[in-house]
């Protein structure tokens, strides 16, 4: 292995690098991997696929019952867990520890801010932005009612003009809370730690070297494999997730615009061709696969965003999105309490599982942040990490989401968004409804089928990058076969947790791995101040 020292004479660090790495080839695919974390990671994979497919009913039940157990009995820890995430990042944008830069003091960053967002917004978000930017404030001000609001449908189905200004904003401020600070700090914890133990004290790239402080060389033995191997199945089944969501909507929009069928075989056959082109682009690599069709996905999604805030109202669209800004700060507390609250459907139904789905996509958009990040100082990166994906969220839900209220509550009777969200639930076809209202519905239709295939790509290609770093001890450079390995994977889980159980089984398979990491996560937190303390006196003692 080289030596990182070598590599970066601007690292410098006490530590001794003590990787188990298999140098060279690993069977006839040039595999160059850390064996026992890739074993064990690729053949339990493989278990899973195969029992799931074998058993689908009793997987199904499985996958119920983590669903109840992880929503009805652990909703105040996920709550407590990621608020405190929330109040550590704030602390470092305050504390001279944000002073320190990723990489030295004469580190500087390899991407613009343009690229930096551009892939942050891919990686993260894409999907999440077209399946629920329409379905979350709807359904938030209709029926999971946040902080015990009103609806504006009362019994018999009647509007309630007095309601709809309070419920409205407030199911988008729900939206916002869970799609802001809060996912955000998540990330933002795992690749600072990753950034700082790999950038700054010459680390392997891998989730175990942030807790060389607490294991000492310990992290090169079994600790260190388990903590990777658990980081791969986090990665594994929170992208699956989102892969399966994003094959339910492209299957639900040409159902829409050309009449195909829905179905799990169809869904089935999406996440294969879309992994075929995600394979491609793995096989590109970073520069020119991942960047690329990041900031070409970027601009798509802005002329889509563009075209729905000037052909929709515009003007309600636009004071959507600021009195749903308003009403998240000045709601912020309360919705972000665990205790003493009787809106079971929304915190328990919604929170709890997007905590979980951040702890479990944090490895993966974690590792992939610290990947870009390089030569930011941690003051300047958390802020930007936290805020400016957020901002662009609240903008873009705001916006879809007041629309699609408008249009609710302008013809109850004729809203599809109605039929979409509130008396049938087919969340996959809400965008669809939506869409429906305004000019030109069969071409932006086509093209939220395209933007949602597209995000699927730039996710299987970002996934399949980190979870090969993780399996390859660290390395950042391992055999494209490897990647293509990984990404092959991604689709087959994303397909069995569909068979096996749909969107209920995506949940359990999200919320399962995240009950351990975020364990992880807190001793992170931990290790990260432990290193930033080290950084400040190495600071000191050079001046």
């Amino acid at each position: 292995m080289t030596d990182p020292h070598q590599a970066n004479s601007d690292m410098q660090t006490d530590y001794v690098i003590g990787q188990d790495n298999i140098e060279g080839q690993l069977g006839p695919f040039g595999f160059d991997v850390h064996n026992r974390v890739f074993v064990i990671s690729a053949l339990v994979s493989v278990a899973f696929i195969q029992l799931t497919l074998m058993f689908p009913d009793l997987a199904g039940q499985v996958f119920q019952s983590v669903v109840a157990f992880s929503t009805g009995k652990l909703d105040w820890y996920f709550m407590l867990v990621v608020n405190f995430f929330v109040v550590f990042c704030l602390a470092l944008v305050i504390l001279p520890h944000g002073s320190v830069r990723l990489g030295g003091p004469e580190a500087r960053p390899e991407y613009s801010y343009l690229s930096w967002f551009s892939m942050l917004f891919a990686a993260g978000i894409g999907i999440g932005l077209m399946f629920f930017g329409v379905l979350e404030p709807v359904y938030h001000a209709n029926v999971s009612l946040p902080l015990g609001v009103t609806s504006p449908f009362g019994a018999e189905g009647a509007l309630d003009p007095d309601a709809i200004a309070e419920a409205s904003a407030m199911g988008l401020a729900g939206t916002y809370f869970h799609w802001g600070l809060h996912g955000w700090a998540v990330y933002v914890v795992m690749a600072l730690a990753l950034g700082i133990f790999t950038y700054n004290k010459g680390l392997p790239f891998s989730i175990r070297s942030a807790f060389f402080p607490l294991l000492g060389e310990r992290v090169w033995g079994w600790w260190g494999h388990a903590i990777d191997i658990l980081a791969v199945f986090s990665t594994l089944f929170g992208l699956a997730t989102s892969l399966g969501l994003g094959a339910q909507q492209a299957n639900a929009g040409m159902n829409f615009v050309f009449g195909l069928e829905v179905s799990t075989q169809f869904q089935v056959v999406t996440i294969i061709v879309v992994t075929g082109v995600a394979l491609v682009s793995v096989w590109r690599g970073l520069e020119g696969g991942v960047k690329r069709l990041s900031e070409v996905n970027m601009v798509l999604a802005l002329l889509f965003f563009f075209f729905v805030l000037f052909a929709g109202p515009t003007l309600v669209a636009l004071n959507g999105f600021w009195t749903g800004l308003t009403t998240y700060v000045t709601e912020f507390i309360p919705l972000s309490m665990p205790f003493g609250r009787e809106d079971d459907a929304f915190r328990q139904a919604w929170t709890v599982f997007y905590w979980a789905w951040w702890v479990s996509w944090a490895p993966f958009v974690g590792m992939f942040i610290a990947r870009v990040s390089r030569g930011r100082t941690v003051r300047e990166f958390v802020i930007c990490v936290l805020l400016i994906p957020s901002l662009f969220i609240f903008i873009w839900m705001g916006v879809f989401g007041a629309t699609a209220l408008d249009q609710l509550y302008a013809d109850p009777a004729g809203s599809l968004v109605k039929d979409y969200v509130i008396d049938a639930y087919s969340p996959e076809l809400s965008l669809f409804g939506m869409l429906n209202e305004l000019p030109l519905t069969s071409m932006m239709s086509t093209l939220a089928i395209f933007l949602a295939l597209v995000f699927f790509v730039t996710s299987s290609d970002s996934g399949s990058l980190v979870i090969d770093t993780i399996t390859a001890g660290g390395k950042i450079d391992a055999p494209r076969t490897q990647r293509m390995f990984w990404a092959s994977v991604e689709g087959l889980v994303a397909i069995v947790l569909l068979i096996g159980g749909g969107l209920t089984a995506l949940q359990a398979g999200v919320t399962a791995t995240a009950i351990p990491f975020s364990v992880a996560m807190l001793l992170m937190c931990y290790t990260i101040i432990k290193a930033l303390n080290g950084e400040l006196r190495r600071h000191r003692q050079a001046s």
